[in-house]
């Protein structure tokens, strides 16, 4: 006769029945979602400079706003102006309540191949693996990082206009944390998180927008949101999730002062230019549909030809359209004449006709997919002005100028 199990005997199977269970059912969700979606970038930035202030022992808080909804996440993090390998310790991601607060239990530890902890090469980029979280469009994810190493300038995005936290040094782990008490100091920079992918069945894809600081949002509000890309989102997305219309995320790879390319300028560009930076910050995005190129103005300040700018451009045309991607071209708005001081060339009448014939080329000649006239849209009477009402200072939109470029964009390029 069959001796009955004991009560330890019935507990290890009932566990290792669960656990099973659990593997089972990951294994089931993981091969659902391979087969009815996929991962597109949600939320992305360029790195362009190596801050100086110096971290050590301490745990950041980034605060990144997707534009696409998912039932998984992963993040991508670079060390692109690192001089040593970055080492993390402990990363999490969770989503954001308010200011560094989390939603409780929405935070999830990731990892990287399997191990918690990563380290980066100085100019390198990882991947996290995927976590299982639903994440709705236009919510604020928090990614906290920790680092036990000491004295570690950031690889970062300066002027992200956006708010993200940061323990104080010597602070120790506090990457679980869901509260805000560790993160008593804030920056408006983001460092080394590069971008967000989500797991999704309902987006059309992504639009990278490439571009210098009209598009990384110089003359905007922090934390406003309210940049060109972001009311063309807003547009796009507003009847998303209803009678079965997709979302379409933005990404928004703009730096301050980018240029198109980078010989015989002066001075040099203080950024990798886009003919350099576009496999890294563009086409190593997934899910991306379009890109919008709309750079130049920094090139023609920086005593460029309309012939070098032109053919940079089309440098990037090529290689954008060789991968299967449509690529839309923006016109490049005016400039007030301004007299050169240190560091600075200044700008004048000349250049004013450098950017018309570069203009006349984007309109009339160049092999972009459509054309966004941007110039046309700030002008002013005197078409070499940005009209009073739109500009900030002479060289960027203020935010009813970014609001106006964002409303005239015909959505239908992008359907």
């Amino acid at each position: 006769m069959k001796s009955k199990p004991s009560v330890q005997e019935s507990g290890i199977r009932l566990c290792l029945t669960l656990i099973m269970g659990a593997l089972f059912l990951n294994i089931q969700w993981s091969a659902a979602q391979e087969q009815d979606s996929t991962w597109v970038t949600a939320w992305g930035t360029s790195q362009h400079v190596l801050g100086s202030d110096e971290l050590s022992n301490i745990t950041v808080r980034m605060i990144a706003r997707i534009t696409s909804p998912g039932e998984a996440v992963r993040i991508r993090l670079d060390n692109t102006l690192g001089t040593e390998p970055l080492t993390i310790d402990s990363a999490y991601v969770g989503q954001r309540m308010s200011g560094a607060t989390l939603i409780p239990d929405s935070n999830r530890a990731l990892s990287f191949n399997g191990s918690s902890t990563v380290t980066v090469p100085a100019g390198g980029t990882i991947r996290s693996d995927p976590v299982r979280m639903q994440v709705k469009a236009y919510q604020d994810l928090a990614v906290s990082l920790y680092l036990p190493g000491n004295s570690i300038n950031p690889s970062m995005h300066a002027g992200a206009r956006v708010t993200s936290y940061l323990a104080s040094n010597d602070t120790g782990n506090q990457a679980a944390d869901e509260s805000d008490v560790p993160f008593t100091g804030t920056t408006a920079s983001m460092y080394w998180l590069k971008s967000i992918d989500v797991l999704t069945n309902e987006s059309n894809g992504a639009i990278v927008m490439f571009g210098d600081s009209i598009t990384d949002g110089t003359c905007t509000t922090v934390d406003g949101y309210d940049r060109w890309e972001d009311w063309l989102g807003f547009r796009l997305n507003a009847n998303s999730g209803q009678n079965g219309n997709f979302y379409t995320a933005i990404v928004n790879e703009g730096i301050g002062g980018n240029t198109v390319v980078a010989e015989n300028l002066q001075p040099p560009p203080a950024s990798a230019p886009g003919i350099l930076r576009l496999d890294r910050d563009v086409l190593s995005h997934v899910g991306v549909t379009h890109v919008v190129l709309f750079m130049g103005t920094n090139d023609i300040r920086r005593e460029a030809t309309a012939a070098t700018v032109i053919a940079g451009m089309q440098d990037i045309i090529e290689r954008v359209r060789n991968r299967g991607i449509s690529i839309i071209g923006a016109t490049i708005i005016p400039r007030h004449n301004r007299a050169a001081v240190a560091d600075n060339t200044g700008w004048n009448s000349a250049k004013t006709a450098i950017r018309n014939e570069v203009n006349d080329w984007i309109r009339t000649q160049a092999a972009f997919d459509a054309v966004l006239d941007f110039d046309q849209v700030v002008q002013d009477t005197n078409p070499d002005r940005i009209l009073p009402a739109y500009d900030c200072d002479g060289i960027h939109p203020n935010v009813l100028g970014y609001y106006e470029m964002g409303r005239y964009i015909p959505l239908e390029l992008f359907r």
